[in-house]
């Protein structure tokens, strides 16, 4: 058995972060990652991170942009924390050594990005996650940290209504062991992974959100799914909004820059709920190129200025797709991108459960609401991340460790459980896995109603039945990634009955949820957060109110 006082679990950019914290306030700390750090999801943002550094922007601005973005669903207590606490957070980044872009006179980049009455994303290049995530990776280290790599979580145990800790299983050898820790904090990113069309990494299949929801916590908002409006067609690889940021433009099949019709203000700049049901209606109404694109052009910038701010995006673009953006445009598509939903936590990163606690995007605040706004996911990282690893801390100092007979018991039963798994007869998880995503991208996507969404609760409940029968043939006991896959499939049902049953329920439109059959936003009944329970029928639907201080909820005009 393994024990430290806190242990985080995910080595992204909250996960780091939260861990440097408790380090710097003398605690215990470990983390614990399925991959290598650098290998976390974070390395994949690309467009930037929200701060209000100049005299003409101010975290109110931001604050505002940032519950209009929302459609009023974002908690406002919660959004000023984020807000206040970004140019502070920004510029410690940049102290600690990552490379931000520069303007001419040396100050940080700022480009204009979806939503934002001012350029405030502050970015390195288009690998801004890349640099943040590397910035932190080599601080952890230099705190000689612990991080334990290649482990999957795969229960926290609950003793005397307190988590501490849980059982892992080591990927190399396939051993199960049992960790014990005062302080338990989930930072384990999204679960993009059950679409069809993701921009998400393989590893993102929301398996940490299920922990918790395993160990009784609610989670939050769940049915607010974020579409990126411009992945590569094909492999939906993102490309970022700093390319709109940076001046591309949007064209469909006539050669018209459609978002004109859409958001006459903002243009391509919209928020991205908008831009991505902009760019599926032209393609829906046949106005988008075959294949199911439109396309992204940023010719017009010239090669120079690409490859200064965009070389990356226009790496992927010739890698994946052959194609040289400064000679021609780019085919795009909108795809999943990103959870407003997850682990019911306040801003400390407190859960309902004592001594567990949730940062990221994992985790649901609720700074985004019911669409976020780009650059305010790094943003939540950092900023989270830091006040997640302070409480933790706090927290342990006042806390005693507990027995080892809840450990003992847990990891008994999980050694049981992956017997029960392996050899035999039964469903191949690669079966199970395909029709849920199809299910999920066709009926609980960017355009939903109720045919579709009882379709799909009924779907993923039949695949559920269907998956207490999958069996892994494989008998590998190193990096048995059959028997992974296997394990993390019962999260993926679980995430996916959640979200399509709260979209169900949730009978209007608002952000990211968007109901033909209910095409307005309807505050009397829906101003208000989805908290869905665990229990053995499926997920129990609970209501609670948002919080707003400053900002009356007013219709979203771009």
């Amino acid at each position: 058995m393994i024990t430290h006082d806190i242990i985080i679990i995910g080595g992204g950019l909250a996960g780091l972060r939260a861990a440097l914290e408790a380090h710097n306030r003398g605690t215990d700390v470990a983390v614990i990652s399925k991959v290598h750090p650098i290998r976390s999801h974070s390395v994949a943002a690309q467009g930037g991170v929200n701060a209000s550094l100049v005299h003409d922007d101010s975290w109110e601005a931001h604050a505002l942009d940032t519950v209009r973005g929302s459609d009023y669903l974002a908690d406002q207590d919660a959004v000023e924390v984020l807000c206040r606490e970004a140019p502070e957070r920004v510029l410690e980044m940049e102290h600690w050594g990552t490379l931000f872009s520069r303007t001419r006179d040396g100050h940080i980049a700022q480009r204009p990005f979806g939503g934002a009455g001012f350029p405030r994303t502050c970015y390195a290049g288009d690998r801004t996650g890349h640099n943040l995530l590397h910035t932190l990776h080599e601080q952890v280290l230099r705190a000689r940290i612990k991080i334990y790599r290649e482990w999957l979580v795969t229960r926290l145990v609950v003793d005397g209504g307190r988590c501490t800790g849980f059982i892992a299983m080591h990927t190399p050898d396939s051993k199960l062991e049992a960790f014990r820790a005062k302080a338990t904090v989930l930072a384990t990113g999204g679960y993009g992974r059950i679409y069809q069309r993701s921009t998400n990494a393989i590893i993102n299949r929301g398996y940490g959100i299920s922990l918790a929801y395993h160990a009784g916590v609610p989670l939050q908002d769940m049915e607010f799914v974020q579409f990126h409006p411009t992945t590569l067609l094909g492999t939906n690889i993102l490309i970022t909004e700093g390319a709109r940021g940076e001046g591309g433009y949007l064209y469909n099949n006539r050669h018209e820059r459609f978002m004109e019709k859409y958001a006459t203000g903002m243009m391509e700049l919209a928020p991205r709920d908008i831009v991505a049901r902009s760019i599926q209606t032209e393609v829906d109404e046949g106005r988008g190129f075959d294949g199911g694109y439109v396309q992204l052009d940023i010719t017009h910038l010239g090669e120079k200025k690409i490859e200064e701010r965009l070389g990356g995006i226009r790496q992927i673009s010739i890698d994946f797709a052959g194609i040289d953006p400064v000679k021609e445009p780019i085919p795009v598509q909108p795809g999943q991108h990103y959870s407003m939903g997850g682990v019911s936590c306040d801003a400390n990163g407190a859960t309902p459960l004592e001594g567990l606690y949730a940062a990221g995007e994992c985790a649901c605040i609720s700074v985004h609401g019911a669409n976020r706004l780009g650059g305010n996911s790094l943003l939540e990282t950092i900023v989270f991340g830091k006040r997640a690893g302070e409480h933790a801390a706090g927290y342990v100092q006042e806390t005693d460790v507990q027995g080892e007979n809840a450990h003992l018991d847990s990891l008994a039963s999980e050694e049981q459980n992956i017997s029960d798994l392996m050899g035999g007869d039964g469903e191949s998880f690669a079966v199970v896995r395909d029709e849920l995503r199809s299910v999920m991208q066709q009926d609980v996507g960017v355009f939903r109603n109720q045919a579709g969404l009882q379709k799909a609760v009924e779907t993923i409940r039949e695949l559920r039945e269907k998956g207490r029968n999958v069996r892994v043939k494989s008998g590998a006991t190193s990096f048995n990634f059959e028997l992974l896959n296997a394990i993390e499939l019962k999260g993926m049902l679980e995430l996916g009955q959640v979200i399509a049953k709260g979209a169900l329920a949730r009978e209007e439109s608002r952000g990211a949820h968007y109901r033909t059959d209910f095409l307005e936003r309807d505050d009397e009944h829906w101003l208000r957060h989805t908290l869905a329970y665990q229990t053995p029928e499926g997920p129990r639907l609970e209501y609670k109110e948002v919080t707003i201080t400053q900002f009356q909820p007013k219709q979203r005009e771009y």
